[in-house]
């Protein structure tokens, strides 16, 4: 089969409010929402979200567009692992990655070096080779579908056929009923908030990168319920106060309880970090990081 890309463009975007500035949390208390889009400092893949203050933080620059069609167009066909390029501004040439979805409008969320971040700015044009989308996991049994992943991760992540089922390592295995925010929605376009409880084994140890698979989810098309079903994804951003909100996964992995074999395990290590995307790319350079 010959692999189909498509070169999107996106821009940097500044984050907004209403006219009044507040959110609600889960108690009825207003608070000002800290790290919700735009280009984010400080905070990496692999960082735990419990040490990230904020509201759905996300490591580097949040992308959309000025056309509605072509911001749902970027979100569509972007996929974890893609590389980006930015085309101007003080940054012009950063390398870096796409890190996954956020829905809203049509919003990708990119990583980059972060001397890149310090001075990269909101409007500054970022380019994505997409490739992903429709792609097939060989041997998968049926019923297994992948999406919003460049292929060239499935190593990193430790997705793998194993005899008749898939075998995926990850940081936890959450039910369902935890799902907010994103149920209903495109599961191509979108990600999914896991609204935990306090006190979660699996929130307590969570980190940006991190894999999660959530029970009688299917994510084919609309995310929804589904008894019998799994689906796996990247958390792509930090916990929210708001109800019905929390850590963002996008999902790329969805298929019958029976065919995947999601293995947990609350100590092991982040699988979507720079360096695995670093070490796995070829042609799209990269840079430096801090950490």
């Amino acid at each position: 089969m010959i692999p189909v890309a498509m070169n999107l463009s996106g821009v940097v975007e500044s984050p907004s409010v209403g006219p009044t500035p507040y959110r609600i949390d889960e108690d009825g208390r207003p608070y000002v929402p800290v790290g919700d889009g735009g280009v984010v400092l400080g905070v990496h893949l692999g960082d735990a979200l419990h040490e990230v203050e904020g509201d759905h933080v996300a490591p580097g620059a949040t992308l959309s567009h000025p056309d509605p069609a072509v911001s749902l167009g970027l979100t569509s066909y972007a996929c974890i692992g893609n590389p980006v390029v930015v085309r101007d501004g003080a940054a012009a040439g950063a390398r870096g990655w796409v890190l996954g979805k956020r829905g809203e409008h049509g919003r990708v969320l990119v990583t980059l070096p972060d001397e890149a971040l310090a001075v990269l700015q909101p409007g500054d044009g970022i380019s994505v080779r997409a490739h992903g989308q429709g792609a097939v996991l060989p041997g998968a049994p049926p019923g297994v579908q992948l999406l919003n992943l460049d292929p060239g991760l499935l190593v990193a992540l430790g997705i793998a056929v194993v005899g008749d089922r898939v075998h995926v390592p990850v940081r936890g295995v959450v039910p369902g009923r935890l799902a907010g925010n994103g149920v209903g929605r495109p599961a191509h376009q979108w990600d999914v908030d896991l609204a935990f409880p306090a006190g979660d084994p699996v929130l307590a140890v969570l980190r940006l990168g991190d894999l999660v698979a959530v029970t009688d989810l299917d994510v084919r098309h609309n995310i929804g319920y589904r008894r019998g079903w799994v689906t796996v994804g990247v958390v792509i951003h930090g916990d929210s106060p708001q109800p019905g909100h929390g850590p963002g996964v996008t999902p790329v992995l969805t298929g019958p309880a029976s065919a995947i074999d999601a293995v947990a395990d609350l100590a092991g290590p982040t699988p979507l970090t720079w360096t695995s995307l670093s070490d796995r790319s070829v042609a799209t350079g990269g840079g430096s990081r801090a950490r």
